[in-house]
C-alpha cells in the first residue's frame, strides 16, 4: 500500500509538472540528484546526511549542521530537500558540501541513493519518515536520528490501521523530540530510544537575533512614532491578514505599520497599496528621510523580516487565516507580544506562548480591534506580553547542545 501511494504521488507530480512551475522544478530536481551525487561526492570523505522537507525544517536543523561542520571539517555534509521551496532557496548553502533533492521514496530510488551517497550518519528533521530510505539506512547499519520531532495521538503510527507502517520508527537510532507528550507516545508504542530536548528553532532565532542587521530605513520609520501609538510589524502576511490589519490601520492614525507580505509580487504589492488609505512607501524606494514621512512601510523584498521585528512594539505573524501561521518565535524572541490568526492548533510552541501570555489569538477583525485597544490602554499588558514571549524562547533554548553532545559524544573519532 505504501509503495502504491508513492507511485500515485509520482504520477500526480509528473502530470502537474506540465502545468505547474513548482512541480516542474520538483521533478527535474529529483532527476538531477543522481548527476549531483556522482559528480560532487568525494570518495575519500565520510558524509553526514541531513534531510529537511522544506525551508522551515532546514532552519530547525541549520545550527546543528553548522555545529557539526565546525567540529568535524574533515567530514562532508550532504543536505537534501524534498520541496522546491527549500532546495531553490538553499541550493547554494555554503554549510554543506552537496545540496540536492531527495527523490520520491521508491525502493529503487532508496537503494540507488544509498549506493551513490553512502552516508556514515543521517539526521531527519521533524516530520520526515520515508519508509524505504529509513529501511535502507537501518539495513546498512547507519546511525539515524530524528531531530526536533513532535508526535501526536492522531498520527498514523498510533492508529490501529498504521501498525505496519509504524515499523518505520524501528529504524531510528534515537529520537530527539520537542516535548514530553511525544516521548510518552513513543514509549507507549515500544520505542524507548527517545530524549526530550526542546525545539532547535529557539536556538536558531536567538542566533538570528544576535546577528540581526541594522536596517536604517526601518529604524528611521519607527523613530517617527508618537507616544500615543505603536509600531506594529506584520510579517509573512496573506490577503486575509492584510484585510484585517489595513482596515484597522486606516481608521487609527496614531498607529504605524511595517508590512512584510509573504508573497512579494507586483500584483500583491499593488493590491496592498490599493487597500491603504494612508501614506505608504515601499522599502526598496525608501530613504531614511522619506521613511519618516510615511505611515506604512511595505517590505517589498526578502531576507529582512527577522531583523525588522525589533523595530516594533507589537508583532503580527500571518498565515493564521489560511495556510497556517508562519514563524512566531522569530518575532517573540525580540520581547514583543505577537498576534496571530486561528489556524495555529498544530503548533506546540504557539499553544504554549498563548498559555504564557506572550501570544494573542484573534478570529476576526472585531477581535483584532478589541485586542489592539486593550494593548493601547494597558501598557502593563503590553510589557508583560513581551516579557513572557522572550522568557519562553530563552527557557526553551539549548536543544542543539543536547543533540550534539548525545550523538557525537559516542561517535567522536
Amino acid at each position: 500500500m505504501y509503495s502504491l501511494i508513492i507511485y500515485i504521488l509520482m504520477l500526480g507530480a509528473n502530470i502537474a509538472s506540465l502545468f505547474n512551475r513548482k512541480a516542474r522544478l520538483l521533478m527535474s530536481g529529483h532527476r538531477n540528484t543522481w548527476r549531483i551525487l556522482r559528480s560532487q561526492r568525494k570518495e575519500d570523505k565520510e558524509y553526514i546526511w541531513f534531510h529537511a522537507a522544506s525551508l522551515g525544517e532546514f532552519e530547525q536543523g541549520r545550527m546543528l549542521i553548522e555545529r557539526v561542520r565546525a567540529k568535524y571539517p574533515d567530514r562532508g555534509i550532504l543536505l537534501t530537500f524534498f520541496s522546491p521551496s527549500g532546495y531553490e532557496v538553499r541550493k547554494d548553502y555554503k554549510g554543506a558540501d552537496i545540496v540536492c533533492y531527495l527523490p520520491f521514496d521508491t525502493l529503487r530510488n532508496a537503494r540507488k541513493f544509498m549506493r551513490l551517497a553512502r552516508p556514515c550518519m543521517a539526521f531527519f528533521i521533524k516530520y520526515e519518515f520515508w519508509q524505504n530510505y529509513l529501511t535502507q539506512l537501518h539495513l546498512q547499519g547507519v546511525p539515524t536520528y530524528s531531530v526536533a520531532s513532535i508526535f501526536r495521538p492522531g498520527q498514523i503510527f498510533f492508529r490501529w490501521y498504521g501498525k505496519h507502517y509504524a515499523r518505520v520508527l524501528d529504524c531510528f537510532t534515537h529520537f530527539f523530540v520537542q516535548n514530553e507528550r511525544s516521548k510518552d507516545l513513543l514509549e507507549a508504542g515500544g520505542w524507548h530510544q527517545v530524549s526530550v530536548v526542546g525545539d532547535t528553532r529557539f536556538d536558531r532565532v536567538l542566533e538570528i537575533r544576535h546577528q540581526a542587521k541594522d536596517v536604517p530605513v526601518a529604524e528611521a520609520f519607527a523613530s517617527a512614532q508618537t507616544n500615543d501609538g505603536h509600531v506594529l510589524v506584520a510579517g509573512s502576511t496573506w490577503s486575509p491578514d492584510e484585510d484585517i490589519l489595513i482596515s484597522y490601520f486606516n481608521a487609527h492614525p496614531e498607529e504605524r505599520l511595517i508590512l512584510a507580505p509573504h508573497v512579494v509580487s507586483e500584483a500583491h504589492l499593488a493590491e496592498i497599496e490599493h487597500k491603504l488609505q494612508r501614506p505608504s512607501l515601499r522599502f526598496t524606494q525608501a530613504t531614511a528621510e522619506k521613511a519618516k514621512e510615511a505611515d506604512c512601510l511595505i517590505i517589498d523584498c526578502y531576507g529582512l523580516l527577522s531583523s525588522i521585528y525589533r523595530y516594533g512594539q507589537i508583532a503580527y505573524v500571518g498565515g493564521g487565516f489560511g495556510v497556517g501561521i508562519h514563524n512566531v518565535p522569530e518575532a517573540a524572541v525580540y520581547g514583543i507580544p505577537v498576534i496571530i490568526g486561528p489556524n495555529n492548533k498544530n503548533f506546540r510552541e504557539v499553544q504554549d506562548l498563548i498559555a504564557e501570555g506572550g501570544t494573542f489569538e484573534i478570529k476576526s477583525a472585531d477581535e483584532y480591534a478589541t485586542l489592539m485597544k486593550r494593548l493601547a490602554d494597558d501598557p502593563q499588558l503590553l510589557c508583560e506580553g513581551g516579557a513572557a514571549a522572550q522568557a519562553y524562547i530563552q527557557k526553551g533554548a539549548g536543544a542543539v547542545d543536547k543533540i550534539f553532545d548525545a550523538v557525537f559524544g559516542s561517535h567522536d573519532q
